[in-house]
């Protein structure tokens, strides 16, 4: 499946349709929470059923194409299968029981209730909230970028249409059945990523990557612009602007840290055939106030959705270990060596001395590679660059012996 987002640009009547729309699905989905919480034993089924009653109760949901409110029943179910598989599966903690959505963004549509123009630059909804025509603003020239364009595509292979609304403006997403595979030539090398708050991650072969920290950098310019939300009256014009502009922000500061995620993942699956990376639960790490802030704002989890993402893009293999004693532990000979979060140099009795972040690295590929059952002497000495010294993982990996010293290409 592929993603196509465009931004749309209509009139201020259009605008508010969107969001009339918007605020529609939020309430059948709400309303179909509402319906589990009040009856035991409800099911998908029933929530359709629920869902057919509201729209012959209700005359602003009626105007709502059919298919989108499924769509909103559907949001509903999934919150409830996510809880109760939640359940069964006695994960410790909360078990995330479904809430009532406050702020819903999107509305999404099926195969029905809109019209892409031949021209691919216009759609058209069709239901009764009177969205109308809007222009999509992106990129059309298939020349540009390979495959990143509606063109490509026939109507039928667009599946899903979904209207998102950010502080920027309004978006549209259409969701096209496709495969999504790159041929890439192997490169007959491993690597091992140990992601850190002082460097965006340290990899195997010693490589650092810089850290970012886009919001600690836009940091001061957020609290001018709270501050100017907060000087505001409320529920006055001034006060909205300030808000929109606040939005504005930190929707730049989260762009930021998806591209530079984004543009590292690619690097880093192109230059290697197996990636492997700590398995963080970053929810729980989050939980250390003193650290909250810098892990969110080095976006791991974008890194790791991103890795995965281009290794399945690119034939590549990818490999989640657990990140247990990882730092503890001597690269060279096995022997744990306990230290603080504050000791950033491992020392060893066997005379092993890596930056802790490296040592790290190197452990998680041995640990990926015992994982991965893949025949072959692999070089694993801080002095290699994690190549291959015997053929591994079949035909792909065609050169044999020797290191070649080669470092991890950096954005």
């Amino acid at each position: 499946m592929l993603v196509f987002e465009f931004k749309a640009k209509g009139k201020t009547a259009q605008y508010l349709a969107i969001d009339e729309a918007i605020l529609t699905a939020q309430f059948v989905r709400n309303k179909c929470i509402r319906y589990w919480m009040d009856n035991e034993g409800v099911g998908q089924k029933d929530l359709y059923r629920h869902n057919t009653s509201l729209r012959a109760e209700f005359s602003f949901v009626k105007d709502l194409n059919s298919h989108a409110c499924q769509t909103a029943v559907e949001r509903a179910y999934s919150s409830i299968a996510r809880f109760y598989s939640n359940c069964r599966k006695s994960i410790p903690g909360k078990k995330g029981y479904p809430k009532f959505k406050k702020n819903c963004r999107s509305v999404e549509y099926k195969t029905s209730g809109w019209k892409l123009s031949e021209t691919r630059k216009q759609i058209t909804f069709t239901d009764k909230k009177r969205i109308g025509k809007l222009k999509l603003k992106g990129t059309w020239d298939p020349s540009l970028r390979s495959r990143a364009c509606l063109n490509f595509y026939q109507l039928g292979s667009i599946k899903r249409v979904r209207l998102v609304r950010r502080a920027d403006g309004y978006y549209v997403q259409f969701l096209v059945n496709a495969e999504n595979k790159v041929e890439s030539q192997p490169t007959g090398k491993a690597i091992g990523l140990d992601v850190g708050l002082k460097e965006f991650y340290t990899d195997s072969n010693g490589y650092q990557e810089p850290n970012p920290r886009f919001y600690r950098e836009g940091e001061k310019r957020l609290r001018f612009l709270q501050r100017r939300v907060s000087r505001t009256e409320i529920g006055s014009t001034n006060r909205k602007k300030a808000i929109n502009r606040l939005g504005r922000f930190h929707l730049k500061i989260s762009r930021q840290r998806e591209e530079h995620a984004k543009r590292v993942a690619r690097c880093v699956i192109q230059s290697n055939d197996l990636v492997a990376y700590e398995d963080l639960r970053i929810r729980n790490l989050v939980k250390n106030h003193c650290l909250a802030k810098s892990i969110n704002d080095a976006g791991w989890y974008q890194f790791r959705k991103w890795l995965e993402y281009f290794g399945v893009k690119c034939g590549k293999i990818t490999i989640a270990v657990n990140p247990a004693y990882s730092s503890q532990e001597c690269s060279s000979c096995g022997t744990v060596v306990k230290k603080s979060l504050s000791t950033r140099t491992h020392i060893c009795r066997c005379g092993c001395i890596l930056d802790r972040d490296w040592n790290a690295a190197i452990n998680i590929l041995k640990i990926a590679l015992s994982t991965a059952g893949h025949v072959g002497t692999w070089i694993l000495n801080p002095n290699a660059s994690g190549d291959l010294a015997s053929t591994v993982l079949g035909a792909s990996l065609f050169q044999q012996a020797g290191s070649m010293k080669e470092e991890s290409l950096s954005l």
